[in-house]
């Protein structure tokens, strides 16, 4: 490549950028940017000061979610955009979601200065709430802009740290939802020529196979479940026989192996499939080392790219609590789950990544996504959509995360590249 079309003089902007931001939104020992919180309203304002920098066009929606473009030729033809979101989780890292926002800021901040003017429009998109852990609910802003979040989600999903609904949320930072209530939308997946979204890997394969980029084939889909419950009988440690105990803590014990046994099984027969309980706790109200407890809480996180092999897991695992909390006198409730859809990313778009790094001389490896992201909504809507991963040590939802600026820079140039094949 030449020095003219590489996207190197753009790498001290974002840099300086990630600093920024970092130094806004601290919160020791690392980042917070609550979704419809202070931190995450911030770096929209961060964002939007540096595309009005380049000359940008910059709107929001009634959601909040942030669009800066950069005008193509023809304005009727269907956009190009470039996305990722600014929320963090609690104590979170500075890259995760914001490296694909910078990215997407940095190839339009390359165009204007080669003077290039693409066929079509080319936006980025900054999304809000993505971060499932703020209201328990999944990818607000994606879903909120084509009109998909539901009305009992806006009205009833309460924010974890402040009690407060979605609605309050929204309203304080002044956007509108009565809008997402009424389903209206704001993106027409017609209008949509490609999404690519950049994003730090949030796990370790690309460190461990000393590879800079990632090209995603395809995004994992979940089942979860915020308010599952062990409900038996408190009674003395010591005075009642086994036979007459209720006990939440073994019962919810013997579910919890249960679900690994299932995982093992899906590792056996080569399915997709991983798990989590995030949460799994007494209740600190009543339980004492003499006491056998009555209530457990827990949450389930189930993820698969087979969104029937998640819908199958259900079944069984209602099924394995009715036979636990039969034989055990304790009553095991699952409650609701939220269901967010696997996702494959587009093929051709997968082949003109993977060229453009060819091209470059990058290595880079093709690889499924564990994670969530945004991507999956706009997939899933009929856009041809696709992600770039870009190495970083340390995993992610943690203060460590340690994306490096050359390995920010090579994926980059991979996206610019490829947007010129596009074009």
């Amino acid at each position: 490549m030449t020095d003219k079309n590489s996207i190197a003089p753009e790498m001290a902007k974002s840099a300086a950028f990630f600093d920024l931001l970092e130094q806004e939104t601290k919160d020791p020992p690392g980042v917070t940017r609550a979704t419809y919180g202070a931190g995450e309203t911030r770096a929209h304002a961060l964002a939007a000061e540096l595309a009005q920098d380049l000359g940008l066009e910059v709107t929001k929606d009634f959601a909040g979610n942030q669009y800066m473009t950069l005008p193509g030729i023809d304005r009727a033809k269907p956009a190009i955009m470039i996305g990722s979101h600014l929320d963090s989780v609690p104590h979170g890292g500075n890259y995760d979601g914001t490296a694909g926002v910078v990215m997407g800021l940095a190839v339009q901040a390359r165009l204007l200065r080669l003077g290039r003017r693409l066929k079509q429009d080319i936006t980025v998109m900054a999304i809000r709430g993505e971060e499932t852990c703020w209201f328990s609910t999944h990818y607000i802003g994606s879903r909120l802009a084509f009109g998909e979040l539901s009305a009992d989600e806006i009205t009833t999903c309460r924010r974890i740290d402040t009690g407060r609904t979605l609605e309050d949320h929204m309203a304080e930072e002044g956007f509108d939802p009565a809008a997402g209530k009424e389903g209206r939308g704001h993106l027409d997946p017609g209008r949509i020529r490609a999404f690519f979204e950049p994003h730090i890997e949030q796990g370790p394969n690309l460190i461990g196979m000393d590879i800079p980029v990632g090209i995603v084939t395809g995004i994992r889909g979940t089942l979860r479940y915020k308010s599952c419950r062990a409900a038996g009988e408190y009674n003395h440690a010591g005075a009642v026989p086994r036979e007459f105990r209720c006990d939440a803590v073994f019962a919810a014990t013997e579910f919890a192996q249960v679900l690994e046994r299932h995982w093992d099984d899906c590792d056996r027969h080569g399915q997709d499939f991983v798990c989590t309980m995030g949460v799994f706790n007494t209740d600190a109200d009543q339980h004492t080392m003499t006491k056998i407890s009555g209530d457990v809480q827990f949450t389930m996180d189930m993820r698969s790219i087979d969104n029937d092999l998640l819908l199958k897991t259900d079944t069984f695992l209602r099924e394995e609590a009715d036979r636990i909390g039969h034989a055990r006198g304790v009553e095991i409730n699952l409650g609701s789950f939220a269901n967010g859809k696997p996702a494959t990313m587009d093929l051709g778009l997968q082949s003109l990544l993977g060229d453009a790094a060819d091209t470059l001389g990058i290595k880079h490896a093709n690889m499924a996504s564990g994670a969530g992201h945004d991507c999956s909504v706009f997939a899933n809507q009929g856009v041809p959509s696709v992600m770039l991963f870009i190495r970083n040590e340390n995993g992610s939802h943690n203060p460590d995360e340690s994306m490096e600026m050359d390995d920010f820079e090579k994926t980059a140039q991979v996206l610019a590249t490829a947007l010129d094949g596009l074009d």
